[in-house]
C-alpha cells in the first residue's frame, strides 16, 4: 500500500475485505527514497515496506496469496532477503510469491551500496542462493563470483515449493528489457510487468518469455506470467485498464487471451488512492470501491 491510506486498520481490512470477495493475491511493492526534486508519480510518496507489510497481512488472512512486485535485489543481501522471505512464507502457511528487480534509480543504488555493474549475472548467483539456502539438508553453501555462503544452516525452512520442486517460495523476476524476460524464462518461476509496460503489445513479451523458457528446456505453459494492471477507473478509457468498470473487465479478459496467467490490480495509481495528499479516509473510500466494483 502507498500513500495516506496505508495504515495499520485500512491495510488489515483490506487484505480480509479482499480474500473475503474471492481475490486471488495481494500485492505489495518497494520505494526506499524519493530524491529532492524528483519527478516522482505520488504513488511512490509514501510507501510501506513490502515484506513488513505481507507479514501483517498474513496474520489477518488465511487463503489470500502475499506477493511483492518487486523488492530490488542490489539493494539486500541474499542472505537476509532468504530470512525474511522465510518467514512469511512460514508465518502465512505457505503463501509468498516473491517478486525481484534489479533497481533502476541512481539515489537508491547510492543510499544501499548496491551496484549497478552486471546486474543481469549477479541476478542468477542471487537466486542460486536463496534456493541453496532454502534446500532441504544439514547444511547450505554456495561459492560464486559475487556471493558467498559459507557452510551452514539457516532454519526455518520455508513451506513451500515451486512448481518445478525447487525448495522455497515462487520467485518471479520483474524487468521489461528483452534480456530480463529471457532471463526470467530461463531461471524463475515466472515474469512480472512493469507499471509503465504497454499492455497492448504483451503477446510479444510473453513470447519472449517462452521462447527463453523452451530453449532452456523448460515448459513454457508452466510459467506464471503476471501483470502489473494499473487501473484508472473512470478514465477517458484510451488506456488499457482505463475507464468504465465494464472495460475493466473486458481488457483483463483480453489480457488472459494474449497469455497473462495472473493480473494484479494496482490501486495507488489512482490519484484519488495513492497520493499522500488525499485524505486516508477518502482515499480509503475510493479503493473501497474500485476492489468492490472489480470483485471477481
Amino acid at each position: 500500500m502507498a500513500g495516506s491510506w496505508a495504515t495499520p486498520e485500512h491495510l488489515g481490512s483490506f487484505a480480509q475485505q479482499a480474500e473475503q470477495a474471492g481475490y486471488a493475491s495481494l500485492w505489495t511493492f518497494q520505494r526506499l527514497l524519493v530524491p529532492v526534486g524528483s519527478d516522482m508519480e505520488p504513488v511512490y510518496h509514501s510507501v510501506l515496506d513490502p515484506m513488513v507489510a505481507l507479514g501483517f497481512a498474513a496474520a489477518r488472512t488465511s487463503r489470500i496469496r502475499l506477493g511483492v512486485a518487486v523488492i530490488n535485489l542490489p539493494f539486500v543481501s541474499p542472505g537476509y532477503l532468504a530470512k525474511q522471505a522465510t518467514t512469511v512464507d512460514v508465518l502465512s502457511g505457505g503463501r509468498l510469491d516473491l517478486g525481484l528487480g534489479i533497481g533502476w534509480m541512481p539515489e537508491e543504488f547510492a543510499l544501499t551500496g548496491g551496484s549497478t555493474a552486471r546486474r543481469g549475472a549477479r541476478t542468477e548467483e542471487y537466486l542460486a542462493v536463496l534456493r541453496s539456502l532454502w534446500a532441504p539438508g544439514d547444511r547450505s553453501s554456495f561459492s560464486g563470483e559475487f556471493y558467498t555462503v559459507p557452510p551452514g544452516r539457516q532454519d526455518p525452512r520455508p513451506v513451500q515449493r515451486s512448481q518445478e520442486q525447487r525448495p522455497g517460495p515462487p520467485v518471479l523476476l520483474g524487468g521489461m528489457s528483452r534480456p530480463a524476460m529471457e532471463r526470467a524464462g530461463r531461471i524463475a518461476d515466472g515474469w512480472i510487468t512493469s507499471s509503465r509496460a504497454d499492455l497492448s503489445k504483451i503477446s510479444e513479451a510473453v513470447g519472449v518469455v517462452q521462447d527463453a523458457a523452451a530453449a532452456a528446456g523448460r515448459d513454457p505453459g508452466r510459467l506464471r506470467i503476471i501483470c502489473r494492471g494499473v487501473v484508472r477507473a473512470g478514465g477517458d478509457g484510451s488506456q488499457m485498464l482505463s475507464g468504465s468498470y465494464e472495460k475493466i473487465r473486458d481488457d483483463a479478459a483480453w489480457l488472459a487471451g494474449q497469455g497473462v496467467t495472473e493480473l494484479f490490480y494496482d490501486l495507488n495509481w489512482d490519484p484519488q488512492v495513492g497520493n499522500p495528499s488525499v485524505a486516508p479516509e477518502a482515499a480509503a473510500a475510493r479503493a473501497r470501491d474500485i476492489l468492490t466494483a472489480l470483485a471477481p
